[in-house]
């Protein structure tokens, strides 16, 4: 990721710096694009996804998906997440207001990035950690299961501290030694929503170095981020925040799955 400095130079490029519009990426739900912004030092290629082309969902408010995408770029700034790619909320564009993200990884994405499979319960790898029974067409029960990175540890905390409504597995590109988590638009409501593939986590410990990471991000809830969240998102729901984090800070250890309501996104990747 860009430095500290870097970081602060690129969210301003991505907020007013000129857009050239390359392409739609079909693949998404919404209305998403691919463009490039002119730098000194060369070109930078972002995703842009407008307020305008958000498709309505019954379970969040219309139009809020764009500044959930950058209230969770700063959640994750603030706690010391380097796996959200720099992110901004910018007041227009081609197509309107809307989200525009620094691109990681390839520019031809690859359909399978590893941290998720699907195998018989007998050739589950010893490294990943199972998620979900399911059985395939002859009735043979299979295993879903992904990686125990560390990395993937990371990104699975803060998924809980935003609520992550939508941790798909195509959703984590790996570039090169690292890992990014992108696609936060259904983050941070104030409801319970966590939908993720990365259960293998649950009941974990915290790690002295998470609680450390939550303690500071609280303080920060109620300092400098908790302004500039009120800023992008609701108050209900920043208070909503603070909640979590203190429950994880309680509980001591990674949430179970809820018996209540489906906790998987669909599809899974």
């Amino acid at each position: 990721m860009p430095t500290a400095i870097d970081a602060e130079r690129l969210q301003r490029l991505l907020t007013d710096g000129p857009l050239e519009v390359e392409g739609r990426l079909v693949e998404a739900s919404n209305y998403v694009l691919r463009v490039w912004i002119d730098a000194e030092d060369g070109r930078i290629c972002a995703v842009y996804k407008p307020v305008r082309g958000e498709r309505p969902l019954w379970d969040f408010p219309q139009g809020s998906l764009a500044a959930r995408e950058f209230a969770a770029y700063l959640v994750s700034r603030a706690g010391g997440w380097e796996c959200v790619p720099v992110t901004a909320l910018r007041p227009d564009g081609p197509f309107g207001a809307g989200s525009v993200q620094q691109w990681v990884g390839p520019l031809d994405p690859v359909d399978d990035n590893g941290l998720l499979r699907i195998d018989p319960v007998h050739a589950v790898p010893v490294d990943y950690l199972p998620v979900l029974g399911v059985t395939d067409e002859h009735d043979e029960p299979l295993v879903v299961s992904h990686a125990a990175r560390e990395q993937l540890r990371e990104i699975a905390l803060l998924d809980v501290v935003v609520n992550n409504a939508d941790r798909k597995g195509s959703a984590m590109i790996v570039d090169g030694s690292r890992l990014y988590a992108v696609d936060h638009g259904l983050t941070l409501h104030a409801e319970e929503k966590l939908r993720t593939v990365l259960w293998g986590f649950a009941g974990r410990e915290l790690s002295a170095a998470e609680i450390t990471r939550l303690t500071q991000l609280r303080h920060a809830v109620d300092g400098v981020l908790g302004a500039q969240l009120r800023g992008v998102i609701q108050d209900e729901e920043v208070a909503a925040l603070a909640d979590r984090i203190d429950d994880l800070l309680a509980a001591g250890r990674m949430p179970a799955p809820p018996d209540d309501r489906h906790p998987l996104p669909w599809p899974l990747w």
